[in-house]
């Protein structure tokens, strides 16, 4: 009885002493992110479709590009996802085009998750973070809106809704 009271003490120690390590780790590097300001360019990056395609931020000037981060996790963003895409197929003919970067996660789960929601617009992979890095991600979901010139004209944290999704498109068309 003793040494199992011990055991889950120990556990509950170690968890407590992880989430403190976390939390000053966290703390320490949350300076290093870039923050991301409205009306200056969007940091340029480069990254793999699902299907193979490389996409340069910079080659889309002269579109309006709607930027979002999330996660197959993330609540938030898979409720958003189909108004995302809905509204991707309406504005994709009028210069307004839908990035959209997973944190991280795997091609098997990216895909699955893509093919359950029938996205159309480009899904792209984070594999080493340094998209988000560069773009002070925390937490997801974020959107970005970048204009036809490249710069930020707005970020969104949190889930979007059909309307603010059709809003912010319409803000970034050229």
């Amino acid at each position: 009885m003793k040494k199992k009271r011990l055991l889950t003490r120990t556990i509950i120690l170690a968890v407590l002493a992880a989430a403190v390590a976390y939390t000053l780790y966290a703390n320490m590097n949350k300076d290093k992110n870039q923050k991301i300001e409205v009306g200056k360019p969007a940091p340029d990056f480069v990254l793999i479709d699902m299907n193979g395609n490389k996409h340069r931020l910079s080659e889309y000037k002269g579109q309006g590009v709607f930027l979002n981060f999330w996660a197959t996790w993330c609540k938030p963003c898979e409720r958003e996802m189909p108004n995302i895409e809905n509204q991707y197929q309406q504005f994709k003919d009028q210069g307004v085009q839908v990035l959209a970067i997973d944190s991280s996660e795997t091609e098997l789960v990216v895909n699955k998750f893509i093919e359950r929601k029938g996205l159309n617009f480009p899904v792209m992979i984070d594999k080493d973070g340094q998209v988000q890095a560069a773009y002070g991600i925390n937490p997801l979901p974020i959107t970005f809106l970048i204009d036809k010139e490249g710069n930020v004209v707005k970020s969104h944290t949190g889930e979007l809704t059909e309307e603010t999704v059709r809003e912010f498109m319409e803000q970034i068309k050229p």
